[in-house]
């Protein structure tokens, strides 16, 4: 597979390398060539299911698959999670209808521009370094999920609880210490070309562990809609 790496994640108008990777929802391949003038393609990039934000950010891209593909737009969920861990967590957790796929290299985050964030103590240089400092400001609102806005940490710890979600050795073989994946959605027109992005790495950390706008994306997603 030839990617090739950028240092900024891709931008509207630009267009989007193919990548292939392992399927999780069905055996084989995805690649992103398959949708290449066929459909326009929502693509979320995103940690590993260890991550409670992330496996929310899958089940909210599961949500909104069937309000898609009414206007001819595919889905593609990407996970930093080897394939048979990601299985195993969807046969008990499914997904209905949306694809998933596992890159537990990270090549398609790599490839779409989305950096490694490190985590020091109060240096930051925003979206390679972030201080504890900094990230400690940080306010995670989930009304119903948790008791009041809160770091992105304490956020993180209680949503696990409440998730019960049993870390493996597949899991921890996936963590970066001190570091974390950023994440983020774009979609692609029926040609493979950006025409809206979502990220961790805009609004200088502001978008960290949050959600989308479904309605944003909707707006744009209709101007696909065959």
């Amino acid at each position: 597979m030839s990617t090739r790496y950028v240092d900024h994640p891709l931008q509207p108008g630009d267009r989007a390398p193919n990548i292939v990777l392992d399927a999780i929802s069905r055996e084989g391949k995805i690649a992103l060539d398959d949708f290449r003038g066929r459909s326009p393609l929502l693509i979320g990039l995103f940690r590993g299911l260890l991550c409670p934000f992330c496996r929310r950010h899958v089940a909210a891209m599961a949500q909104l698959n069937p309000a898609l593909r009414e206007k001819g737009v595919d889905s593609l969920a990407v996970v930093n999670t080897p394939v048979e861990r990601a299985r195993l967590y969807f046969r008990y957790h499914p997904i209905p209808g949306l694809l998933a796929a596992s890159d537990p290299e990270r090549a398609s985050h790599r490839a779409f521009g989305l950096p490694i964030l490190e985590f020091t103590e109060n240096e930051t240089d925003w979206p390679y370094k972030v201080g504890m400092d900094v990230v400690m400001t940080m306010r995670v609102d989930r009304p119903g999920e948790l008791p009041e806005p809160m770091d992105p940490a304490t956020a993180g710890d209680l949503l696990n609880k409440k998730d019960g979600y049993q870390i493996t050795e597949a899991d921890q073989h996936m963590r970066i210490p001190g570091h974390m994946q950023l994440v983020g959605y774009f979609l692609l027109d029926r040609e493979g070309v950006v025409r809206w992005s979502f990220t961790e790495v805009e609004e200088e950390g502001r978008n960290m562990c949050q959600t989308l706008n479904p309605g944003e994306l909707m707006s744009v997603a209709s101007q696909f809609a065959h």
